[in-house]
């Protein structure tokens, strides 16, 4: 399942993220934790120091390794070159799995240990001095889609993406690469002013959206966000002497943290798992083709010299039907 945690700055989506992510880890869970917001927060959030969370691998700084490997044997792609950040996968196309190890989990993904488990951990990395004035920061989060664009998880499976601040995603048709997206919101004006761009954006595009509210501390707080999410409301988070002191870099052992929050975490994963059956693989690769010859029109077929619309396969599917893994290779069998 891929979930997204989407939010303001400061509203505590990173915060949220990271404690959803341990939750899973102590069921024993498969998590692949992907931090592509532009300020990278989420390795301290999940226990590491400062040292370690700097030396991260940058997934953006590896975007030539991770279209090689995708690429494959692909006939559609003449070269890795010609590859933009929504180029879909088709036959001959490598795959990922989150139960495997490939050259992207290699080159990008470092293991973290949280209580009663390990999750791999995969950054965008940071905006740089370097890139100010010359570059996108969508650019490095092209490599984050084209990690979703080609992976197929199961159930069971979770991979949890904290995503750029306010409604950022929607530069490119990342924010529809979701089982679910979890939006946190604070009780104010500001806090649900996201909600409703967001709300307005994925209007057309099937997006599941729920509301985590929170640094809710009084009934006033609860009946305000009611007011304005409605049923979209789906609970809320208080105030927590655990996410306290995680925050001064001293976390309590995870079992210890407040039984309300402990609950509120229970009832996101109910949620994630309730839409594994509302999945729609013919959609989905849909939507995928439907930003690539958007992005091929607008600016991709200059970049690259090519029509980008040719690297579209006509008959494939993205699904879970897989085929005996070659030589490490995780691929699917395309379905009509």
């Amino acid at each position: 399942m891929k979930i997204a945690f989407v939010g303001k700055g400061g509203s505590g989506k990173t915060t949220l993220s990271s404690l959803f992510i341990r939750h899973l880890a102590t069921t024993g869970a498969p998590v692949v934790a992907v931090d592509a917001d532009i300020n990278q927060h989420l390795g301290a959030a999940l226990g590491l120091d400062e040292a370690r969370a700097a030396a991260l691998p940058a997934m953006g700084e590896r975007l030539q390794l991770i279209k090689d490997w995708l690429r494959g044997s692909n006939p559609r792609i003449a070269s890795a070159q010609t590859m933009i950040k929504t180029t879909p996968p088709g036959e001959g196309s490598r795959l990922l799995r989150v139960c495997e190890n490939n050259p992207v989990y290699d080159a990008c993904a470092r293991p973290v240990e949280l209580d009663g488990g390990t999750v791999r951990l995969m950054v965008t990395g940071p905006f740089t001095d370097s890139d100010l004035g010359v570059a996108c920061y969508h650019s490095k989060t092209g490599a984050v889609e084209l990690f979703l664009n080609h992976l197929v998880d199961g159930p069971g499976e979770y991979v949890v993406v904290d995503m750029t601040a306010g409604s950022d995603s929607f530069a490119s048709g990342m924010f529809t690469r979701f089982d679910i997206t979890f939006l946190v919101a604070e009780p104010t004006r500001k806090g649900v002013s996201v909600y409703r761009q967001y709300k307005e954006y994925a209007r057309d595009f099937g997006v599941i959206l729920k509301v985590v509210g929170n640094k809710v501390q009084s009934q006033d707080d609860l009946d305000f966000l009611r007011a304005e999410v409605g049923d979209d409301l789906l609970v809320t988070v208080g105030h927590s002497d655990w996410v306290r002191a995680m925050e001064k870099g001293r976390p309590p052992r995870f079992e210890l943290l407040e039984d309300a929050n402990h609950l509120a975490l229970c009832r996101l994963r109910t949620a994630v798992d309730a839409t594994y059956e509302l999945r729609d693989w013919e959609r989905y690769t849909r939507q995928m083709v439907h930003f690539h010859l958007k992005n091929a029109r607008s600016w991709g077929n200059e970049r690259t010299g090519t029509d980008l619309a040719a690297q579209i396969d006509p008959g494939f599917v993205l699904g879970e039907r897989v085929t005996a893994p070659s030589e490490g290779d995780a691929r699917l069998t395309p379905t009509a």
